[in-house]
């Protein structure tokens, strides 16, 4: 029987396996899903897919550079609980992440995890019994490439500049780490971000009842205030406020071309839940 797209999907979303192992089940099993899903559970493959539907927002972030500065790539490593994330087990799992992506110099998740990863992260689900996923990875190449992991493993920076060398790159980074500004030049703030801004500042109640050109001059006063608070190279340098980190890198003989800033969880939405009820939902069913 011919094994469709649909029925790959249909059984990835029932098992929340990978969709080459779900494809191979259902090959195996001529296209029979229920069959799929037993031999599969016979397998103990499905025990560790069962737990993909729990919310991994823990977890850690890791960096790897270069001897000479040239690349480095940033990780996201996501576990259910701090506990796991401090566990050996699942520190040494993002080591291997960590390696692999920077010896591949790959940032493409799903091309990173095919193969050994993706079953030595299965392996790991069922020996630790949570969740645990391989969130985002960024690759970073410049002329001077630097990192910073705060000393939590939950904030992270990688920066790019275009020359000097990868100590200010890295103190650029632990700048970014602490202070986390949205863009890297002002006029890298994104338009509907502006816009957003200059209504949230026509709104204000001093605002109120002045004529067009006062609200304007206003305005345009408060944007310069938020570019500059919110773009990296206008920000004061977090070891010395009296330099800004642009005035900073310009001593030293280059320019900011990008940074990269990740804090684990950011974005993702975590399920709360009421453990009391869960308890109680449980003990009826059982009864």
């Amino acid at each position: 029987m011919a094994i469709t797209a649909s029925m790959v999907k249909e059984l990835r979303e029932r098992t929340g396996l990978p969709m080459m192992e779900c494809k191979k089940a259902l090959t195996a099993a001529d296209g029979d899903i229920e069959k799929a899903i037993e031999d599969l559970r016979k397998a103990s493959g499905l025990k560790a897919a069962k737990k993909a539907g729990r919310t991994a927002a823990d977890g850690v972030v890791a960096a790897k550079v270069a001897d000479d500065g040239s690349y480095g790539v940033l990780v996201e490593v996501n576990s259910e609980t701090d506990f796991v994330a401090r566990d050996d087990n699942f520190q040494a799992f993002v080591t291997k992440v960590v390696e692999k992506a920077f010896a591949d110099r790959q940032q493409d998740v799903a091309a990173l995890m095919e193969g050994e990863l993706e079953n030595a992260r299965e392996a790991l689900v069922q020996k630790i019994g949570e969740n645990i996923g391989v969130r985002r990875i960024q690759l970073v190449e410049a002329p001077v490439v630097g990192a910073y992991v705060h000393s939590n493993n939950r904030i992270a920076a990688i920066v790019a500049l275009s020359g000097a060398e990868s100590e200010l790159a890295k103190d650029v980074a632990m700048h970014v780490t602490a202070v986390n500004p949205q863009v890297n030049k002002p006029e890298d703030m994104p338009a509907d971000l502006l816009e957003k801004e200059k209504e949230i500042i026509k709104a204000q109640p001093d605002m109120e009842g002045k004529p067009a050109e006062i609200v304007e001059k206003m305005m345009g006063g408060r944007i310069k205030k938020f570019l500059k608070e919110n773009s990296l190279v206008e920000q004061p340098f977090v070891k010395n406020p009296d330099v800004t980190v642009g005035k900073l890198v310009k001593d030293g003989g280059a320019d900011v071309v990008s940074f990269v800033r990740f804090e684990v969880g950011e974005g993702i939405e975590k399920e709360e839940v009421d453990f009391a009820a869960e308890v109680a939902a449980q003990v009826k069913s059982s009864s």
